[in-house]
């Protein structure tokens, strides 16, 4: 049995570079696992040295190890920098019009195209090609919430030959009309897309109208897309916060390694 492991790659990101953290569950030899790809990189694994909290990533694999006798690598995205900077990187620009207040939007300059092509081109080869992962369209995953739950809602419909599943947890669908988000989303539809794990809590302001736009686009959704690649999952006593985000995370991640060859 090889022991479980975090390894820190440092990879090239637009005129800077990003953090990215690899854990990879105790395995056989010759083992490969399923992936998921995750923003908010610096959240994942430990409880210590953050602000806002930890999705407990570990343990989950390890329960989920116990349980289905699956497991899987993480993927850690960095996205420690300021919230700006954060909203920049995870914000598309061609899903449409940002609707946010003005001073907002002129403050913003969203590359979220250029994040969804760090992980397709940069971070997906760099992992594929140093750890052992099992490849292929059924075996990979996203995930992430709030700006990240966008961006990988995102990445995910752009790419559904490479992704079978995404955990859209909290989206920040806020940002677009909900019309924007389902015509954009209609215009990419293939025969095999990829199943959309959709997450809000309701608890605070910003968590009750994120989970109002959310429901918005998701019953607007069932008009085109395949609704067995659809689940909402809607917890209205849940907060916007990492702890939340921990505890749905097991369900999702039980999902994707028991269900993937469905998808």
């Amino acid at each position: 049995m090889i022991s479980e492991s975090i390894t820190e790659l440092t990879l090239p990101y637009d005129d800077t570079e990003k953090s990215v953290r690899v854990y990879v569950s105790a395995h056989e030899e010759g083992e490969t696992l399923p992936v998921i790809y995750m923003t908010d990189g610096q959240n994942l694994f430990e409880d210590t040295d953050v602000r806002f909290g930890c999705w407990y990533t570990r343990e989950a694999v390890r329960a989920e190890r116990k349980l289905s006798g699956e497991a899987a690598i993480i993927v850690g995205i960095s996205n420690d920098d300021t919230p700006l900077v954060r909203t920049n990187d995870l914000t598309p620009l061609s899903i449409g019009e940002l609707v946010c207040p003005e001073e907002v939007k002129q403050a913003l300059t969203p590359k979220g195209e250029l994040f969804d092509a760090f992980i397709v081109d940069t971070v997906k080869p760099a992992v594929e090609e140093r750890f052992p992962v099992k490849t292929g369209r059924k075996n990979t995953a996203l995930c992430g919430s709030s700006s990240g739950g966008l961006e990988v809602f995102f990445t995910a419909v752009s790419h559904p030959d490479l992704f079978c599943a995404s955990g859209v947890f909290s989206p920040a669908f806020i940002y677009y009309m909900p019309e924007d988000v389902v015509r954009w989303t209609c215009s990419k539809m293939r025969d095999e897309m990829p199943y959309l794990y959709l997450y809000c809590g309701g608890s605070g302001e910003q968590e009750e109208m994120m989970c109002r736009w959310m429901e918005r686009v998701y019953d607007m959704l069932l008009e085109c897309y395949p609704p067995e690649r659809l689940n909402e999952i809607i917890l209205p006593q849940n907060k916007h916060h990492e702890e939340a985000w921990a505890e749905i995370f097991k369900d999702f991640l039980h999902t994707f390694l028991v269900r993937r060859e469905e998808f």
